[in-house]
């Protein structure tokens, strides 16, 4: 494979990971979240969230999620450097979160950046270490234009096509 195709290949499968990161948070799926980090690897998301293991990190926030009424979470603005078989990243995450609180439907917005250090370990790239950095947050009151049906588990029709 040339360089250049390495190089691509390279990205796409980083990239892919940062994907599959959100699915696992917006499925609750703790199997495809470890898939995500090195067995080994870590995340610091502050000292007032979760600083641990990246395993640690997927149950922790899980959790969490299992107690929202739903949530989606986008990744953009991904710039990735290759240096062999190490590589870093930074992405931009938007995280949306519904809450019910005293009979009031509340949305949070979290606007982050993942500064992520990656490698590949038998031929598949994960993360050694995230350390997440939280650029803004809001949480305001919501009208919903209709009661939407939100499947956060293997029951999502994603399941069909998409292997976990």
């Amino acid at each position: 494979m040339s360089d250049l195709l390495r190089a691509v290949a390279d990205r796409q499968a980083i990239t892919d990971q940062i994907y599959r990161y959100c699915r696992a948070m917006d499925r609750i799926d703790h199997a495809l979240g470890y898939t995500v980090w090195h067995p080994d690897g870590t995340a610091d998301y502050g000292t007032g969230f979760f600083q641990g293991s990246g395993r640690g990190f997927v149950d922790h926030v899980c959790a969490q999620h299992a107690g929202l009424l739903c949530h989606s979470h986008q990744m953009s603005n991904i710039i990735i450097e290759l240096d062999g078989d190490m590589a870093g990243s930074e992405s931009y995450v938007t995280a949306t979160l519904r809450i019910e609180r005293e009979g009031r439907l509340m949305q949070m917005v979290v606007l982050s950046r993942y500064v992520d250090r990656w490698s590949r370990r038998d031929g598949v790239w994960a993360l050694d270490h995230r350390q997440a950095v939280m650029d803004m947050d809001e949480i305001r009151e919501v009208t919903p234009m209709r009661r939407h049906v939100v499947l956060r588990d293997s029951n999502d029709p994603s399941y069909t096509v998409l292997r976990p």
